[in-house]
């Protein structure tokens, strides 16, 4: 990717639209259609009852189910790797995003982690709290974007993609567009709300020194408030990023971006504007470690 190409997180050769100022985290509004329940599609109908037979099966196969998890979630005996899913060094491809037991960091770039290992699970630390970071409302922020350009890319690509992250994220038209003030806060009273929520990883190559892993993630981007003409709504994207071992930690050199997987959203009431303000001010962050 070259800097010029790069608008919100992505540019027109990676699927980004010309006429869409944050197309990264827009997103267009979907429809869908609600299929009847059983028991000839009413809603409320009440199910047969069960009888003797029935609930002796039942509870035979919630006991089965409960020995199986307690069987799967023995440690000891096997080989580790296999237990913990974890995939040894040097084999691209995907395995289950769990938990290892190494400590995903030792130290921190100001409010970035930093100081990831130098191997497959590092890398993919590396990816997921980079995505959380390139996502945050901080990069509407001149110092604060400083700060995470110089710790999340390669020195080169930093110093190289400065000039362009702050024509673009100081562009007033671009500001405006969204709902922000021109200095990039949120109009009084409103809360400005953009989160990245990392879902998974995946190493897609890997040699001591580079890595490609993509990062599947939710994000949660508008302004909520009474009156908030641009609400907090949530999206889908994989970004694979392309790292670079600099300095004893990973760092990105590229990356590219697509839309979704998206799930199916579940019957849920939205919540108010108050609640999701709330929400995002409560709640504090992660760490992300494989």
């Amino acid at each position: 990717m070259s800097p010029g190409d790069e608008h919100d997180y992505r540019g027109k050769d990676q699927g980004g639209r010309p006429d869409d100022p944050y197309s990264t985290l827009g997103g267009t509004r979907q429809t869908r259609t609600r299929l009847p329940d059983g028991d000839g599609g009413l809603p409320h109908a009440r199910r047969p009852v069960r009888n003797s037979r029935s609930l002796v099966t039942i509870t035979g196969v919630v006991v089965l189910l409960i020995a199986a998890i307690a069987f799967a979630n023995r440690g000891g005996g096997g080989d580790e790797d296999a237990a913990s899913g974890a995939k040894k060094p040097g084999t691209a491809g995907s395995a289950p995003t769990a938990p290892t037991g190494t400590k995903p960091v030792q130290s921190k770039n100001g409010t970035i982690a930093s100081g990831f290992a130098q191997d497959e699970q590092g890398a993919q630390s590396a990816a997921a709290n980079y995505s959380v970071a390139l996502v945050s409302d901080g990069m509407f922020n001149q110092e604060r974007r400083r700060e995470i350009s110089e710790a999340v890319y390669a020195p080169d690509v930093a110093s190289a993609r400065q000039s362009d992250l702050d024509k673009v994220y100081s562009d007033e038209s671009f500001l405006t567009s969204i709902g922000l003030n021109a200095d990039g806060s949120a109009p009084e009273g409103l809360t400005f709300i953009s989160r990245a929520n990392p879902v998974g990883t995946k190493v897609e190559k890997y040699t001591d020194d580079t890595a490609s892993v993509a990062v599947w993630y939710s994000a949660l981007f508008g302004l909520a408030g009474e009156g908030s003409k641009n609400p907090v709504s949530e999206s889908w994207y994989t970004t694979t990023y392309e790292l670079r071992w600099v300095g004893g930690d990973w760092k990105i050199s590229d990356f590219q971006q697509k839309d979704g997987p998206v799930p199916v959203g579940r019957d849920q009431a939205a919540s108010s504007a108050e609640e999701m303000a709330d929400a995002v001010q409560q709640f504090g962050g992660f760490t992300y470690a494989r």
